[in-house]
């Protein structure tokens, strides 16, 4: 059940769980400032900390001396009045304010997500800000992090709302040809506002054309693949740098697929050994040997440790066992020659990786979209699919425009998705 955001006043606390120097407790809703008041005997000018002996209301014992800041509605982060409560950061501290909080009637302890969830609905930032916040919470690596500033700082809201506003304008003008056409006469389409919407038609199909965001948060998936014994396990525990796959001498140790998520010089990676290519009569190693198929189908990068004649199109080529073999340079048909036993060659393929997973990630100025964004914009890209293919009927243009429109709603959070709002809002950690 989604709470009554018109009336619920909530609270949690908004920092790092405690021991830490300082925490900050975060209380949203329309009792906020006379929650302020009575904690703290007083609510400060708006935007103005300023330091206060805080105390249980109910029993009158002191809390802790703390700064409280107070913002009123709507140009806070929630669109609500919001207090915060600058504490110390010990365990004993904030379980007392949050004791003391609890008790006030109509308060109560916000859930998972709730905080940004009000100021979406109150109009402070749309889904895809939202969703960018949230991929910011859990940014492990670089790229990560600054794809989803760019979400959170509205990149691609700006991109809708100038898309939506070149739909608006050439539904206007088509409408406005519909509206005052003679009753039994409704005229044949005649490229009214056609340019515009060729421009939003050309921008979507180029934003889904960027490289999608699960790369960035799930990692490009790089698989070692090869036939027995060529040292794939033996390479992935050297590339990670711990036995994460078993080794042996004997053929066929690996079955199963393997993954091993890894960052190397800042890029998220899924390193992924698999079971040795060959024909066999085994039924366990021969299913091993179709996911290994598969997932060579399925990966970004293919490191390939094996005849390199053999080797998939655009795959990796590595000639193992460097230090067995006497080989230095790579032979022809190879890119290089490595040892995991010597370390010979491993940085060289580390930087062969990160480049080449580096082109498959965001350029500067792109935005990765996540499989529900991306859902949403082709269905966009679909429905204006036939403007500019000679549709004479200005009804369909104008139907072609609402159901673009609509899809864009959608992105946005506009169009009725409540279910996905719970979705996304629940993944969220309290008191965010």
């Amino acid at each position: 059940m989604v709470p009554d955001h018109a009336v619920d006043t909530i609270f949690a606390l908004s920092s790092g769980q405690p021991p830490a120097a300082i925490a900050v407790v975060r209380v949203s809703g329309p009792a906020a400032a006379h929650v302020m008041s009575a904690l703290s005997g007083r609510t400060p000018a708006p935007r103005r900390a300023q330091l206060a002996e805080l105390s249980d209301p109910g029993t009158g014992i002191a809390l802790d001396r703390a700064l409280t800041l107070f913002f009123p509605g709507p140009a806070s982060a929630t669109g609500e009045d919001v207090a915060e409560f600058h504490l110390h950061g010990g365990r004993a501290v904030v379980a007392a304010v949050e004791n003391a909080l609890a008790a006030l009637p109509g308060l109560r302890r916000a859930e998972a997500g709730e905080f940004t969830r009000r100021a979406f609905v109150n109009g402070r930032l749309d889904l895809t800000e939202a969703e960018g916040l949230s991929d910011l919470l859990m940014a492990e690596t670089e790229s990560q992090r600054r794809n989803a500033m760019a979400l959170a700082d509205g990149a691609l809201s700006r991109a809708v709302r100038r898309w939506r506003n070149e739909l608006l304008g050439a539904a206007a003008l088509i409408e406005a040809r519909i509206d005052f056409a003679d009753e039994d006469d409704v005229p044949d389409y005649d490229g009214v506002g056609l340019e515009g919407l060729l421009r939003v038609r050309s921008e979507i199909a180029a934003m889904l054309h960027c490289p999608p965001a699960e790369r960035l948060r799930d990692g490009i998936r790089v698989i070692l693949a090869g036939p027995p014994n060529v040292g794939k396990s033996t390479l992935l525990n050297a590339l990670v740098g711990r036995q994460a796959a078993i080794t042996t001498p004997l053929p066929g140790t690996t079955r199963d697929l393997i993954e091993v998520p890894v960052q190397i010089e800042g890029v998220p990676f899924i390193l992924v050994d698999s079971a040795g290519l060959r024909a066999t009569e085994d039924s366990i190693e021969a299913i091993g040997i179709g996911q290994a198929r598969q997932a060579i189908d399925a990966a970004d990068v293919v490191l390939w440790l094996g005849d390199a004649g053999e080797a998939p199109a655009g795959a990796i080529n590595l000639r193992t066992k460097a230090d067995l073999l006497g080989v230095g340079l790579a032979p022809a048909g190879y890119d290089l020659s490595v040892s995991a036993v010597t370390g010979a060659g491993l940085v060289e393929l580390r930087r062969l990786i990160v480049s080449r997973g580096t082109s498959l990630l965001p350029r500067e100025g792109e935005v990765a979209l996540a499989q529900r964004q991306r859902a949403a914009l082709s269905e966009a890209a679909t429905a204006l699919a036939l403007v500019g293919e000679g549709v004479a009927d200005i009804v369909l243009v104008a139907e072609t425009i609402r159901a673009a429109r609509a899809a864009l709603d959608r992105l946005t959070g506009e169009g009725g998705i409540e279910p996905l709002l719970d979705a996304i809002f629940s993944q969220f950690c309290i008191g965010k």
